[in-house]
């Protein structure tokens, strides 16, 4: 069309730049933005809506700001092409920072491709609140029928430790969807509930409905978190011959990780090194996970080879050097673990500190471990010391589950773990939370076997709820248990 007399137009433009969005061509994208610019239609709302959606799509969320910034006029599609692009290159902060904006300049209602975008921007944070607000929009709206938004409602409220809300929203649901049902089975399994994800399974096929490859992500990470090898294995085992969906190395590490859990590292090592896999952070998940375990077990041998090759493929280096030195000082071996502590100086390899986060009313609350310098530190430290020395009157040992101390004295030891961010955490809420209302504590990292004892403890003490999601699932603590069930 170039080469002849016809000359483009506005629509013409737009659509040319919806396909570079389909195909997700970035570089093609910007060579029509630039032929745009020249044609005069730099400022046209038509095709600038179109630049944002393609540059999202794209994953280029700086180039969709910058030409967002540059309108005069923004319409509804805009506004849901720029939250929508944050949300989905996990910038939830700044789509909830636009979708507000949206809310104070503009008087339209939101429409349920934004909302659906804005709920899932609260999925990835966390953030209960402001999901419970964005549920809201979504009923005066009505939009609840709409298959999209339903869906992320469902992950919103599992990822935000509500697993309850989630099952009730999926159980209105008249004819549930691959992407309704992969939700709620991915939902029970970060709960924990792996037989609830295997009957959610069977009843999806029975109804007809095909399962993707999410979905039996989902329902092995249920088995693995509930100790069902031998399910989990019949799963796999089905994928292709039974549902035509070819297994990937995501899979084979959700079984890695089922043999890890029940402590059959032999067969999970086996299966680690017969898998072929081509994308780098699928390789560090899987010898990650290895890893991880090979350390709980005191199976130096593996954990050695399993840094190796993370180090090797440069990735979670931090971690494979504390985790193999970890592994190393459980065994005795502490030459070689002062060692690797020696070689992580040299190569100037920091690991990422752990930190917890707990959202009270609008404002969400961050903590570090071992550092008290937030508003209500020392009443925080007055309360742990409290409750440090009602468990052990319990009969709770602290300082001494699965953790690793150089030179460290016991009395040291004790004061180090009561520090770690989940009970920051966890004692700021006790204190600013009214008694009544269940206490929520996100964590970046694992949480560890002595701050999951305490939790049990403290639950019981306190006579509260408490759940907590680490990098892996979620804890429900009361009464003195907790809903995993010592199994994770």
């Amino acid at each position: 069309m170039l080469e002849t007399s016809v000359k483009p137009n506005d629509f013409t433009v737009s659509t040319v730049v919806k396909a570079c969005s389909i195909l997700a061509e970035l570089e093609a994208g910007k060579k029509i933005h630039a032929h745009a610019e020249v044609m005069g239609y730099g400022t046209d709302l038509v095709v600038c809506s179109s630049l944002v959606c393609m540059y999202g799509y794209c994953n280029d969320v700086n180039g969709a700001r910058s030409v967002f910034d540059s309108m005069d006029h923004r319409n509804i599609v805009t506004w849901t092409s720029m939250i929508a692009a944050y949300a989905q290159n996990g910038r939830g902060s700044e789509a909830l920072e636009v979708f507000r904006l949206f809310n104070s300049m503009v008087r339209v209602r939101a429409n349920d491709f934004m909302l659906a975008s804005v709920i899932s921007a609260c999925s990835s944070l966390g953030k209960l609140v402001a999901g419970r607000a964005s549920h809201g929009a979504v009923i005066r709206g009505g939009h609840e029928v709409n298959d999209v938004v339903t869906s992320t409602l469902v992950d919103m409220y599992g990822k935000s430790g509500c697993f309850d809300y989630s099952w009730k929203i999926f159980k209105r649901i008249p004819n549930p969807s691959v992407v309704e049902y992969t939700s709620i089975i991915v939902g029970a399994s970060k709960y924990g509930l792996g037989k609830l994800s295997i009957e959610l399974f069977e009843e999806m096929v029975e109804r007809g409905v095909n399962p993707n490859d999410v979905t039996f992500v989902g329902v092995l990470h249920g088995c693995s978190h509930s100790g069902l090898v031998d399910e989990g294995l019949g799963f796999l085992n089905s994928m292709l011959e039974k549902h035509g969906v070819e297994p990937e190395a995501k899979h084979y590490t959700c079984v890695v990780d089922m043999y890890c859990r029940v402590g059959r590292l032999d067969e999970a090592h086996k299966l680690a090194k017969s898998i072929h896999v081509e994308n780098p952070a699928e390789g560090a998940l899987l010898w990650g996970t290895l890893l991880s375990a090979s350390r709980l077990h005191g199976r130096v041998d593996i954990a050695q080879e399993a840094s190796r090759r993370l180090i090797e493929s440069n990735q979670q280096v931090a971690g494979a050097y504390v985790t193999l030195s970890n592994a190393c000082a459980s065994t005795g071996e502490w030459e070689i673990a002062h060692g690797l502590r020696s070689q992580m100086k040299q190569a100037g390899v920091v690991k990422d500190p752990g930190c917890s986060w707990v959202e009270i009313r609008d404002s969400t609350f961050v903590f570090h471990a071992g550092d008290l310098s937030f508003e209500r530190g020392e009443d925080v430290l007055r309360l742990l010391r409290e409750l440090e020395g009602r468990m052990k009157e319990r009969g709770y040992a602290g300082g001494s589950l699965g953790l690793v101390f150089f030179e460290v004295e016991q009395e040291a030891k004790e004061e180090i773990v009561s520090l770690h961010s989940e009970r920051l955490a966890l004692a700021f809420a006790l204190i600013v939370i009214p008694k009544g209302i269940t206490i929520r504590v996100m964590k970046n990292l694992r949480m560890c076997k002595d701050c999951h004892e305490a939790f049990k403890a403290i639950s019981g003490i306190v006579e509260r709820d408490f759940i907590v999601r680490d990098v892996n699932r979620f804890h429900h603590f009361r009464d003195g248990s907790c809903s995993c069930g010592d199994f994770w």
